[in-house]
């Protein structure tokens, strides 16, 4: 069942970047609760490629916990911006 979940809420993930719009803002399933990921405000502060494979966007090289906690925390920590402990970017 855990691996179900998992892999749902992967494709939940991909699809919902690939689909997102210029200023939408992306709820990203997760079992600690959703992450509302606001797309534009990152494309505006970071190069695409920070997550995505080209410039163009497209396919996220990785998915996934562990790869969204190194990135996204990782960054967030680096920069000083952001949410940084696991309740401020997920809520249920």
């Amino acid at each position: 069942m855990t691996r179900f979940v998992t892999v749902l809420a992967l494709t939940l993930f991909a699809a919902g970047l690939a689909a997102a719009a210029e200023d939408a803002v992306v709820v990203l399933p997760a079992k600690n609760g959703n992450v509302s990921f606001p797309h534009q405000k990152h494309k505006e502060a970071l190069a695409c490629t920070s997550c995505h494979e080209t410039e163009k966007g497209g396919k996220i090289a990785d998915l996934g916990k562990d790869w969204a906690h190194k990135t996204c925390m990782g960054c967030h920590k680096e920069k000083g911006k952001g949410p940084a402990k696991c309740n401020e970017c997920h809520k249920k």
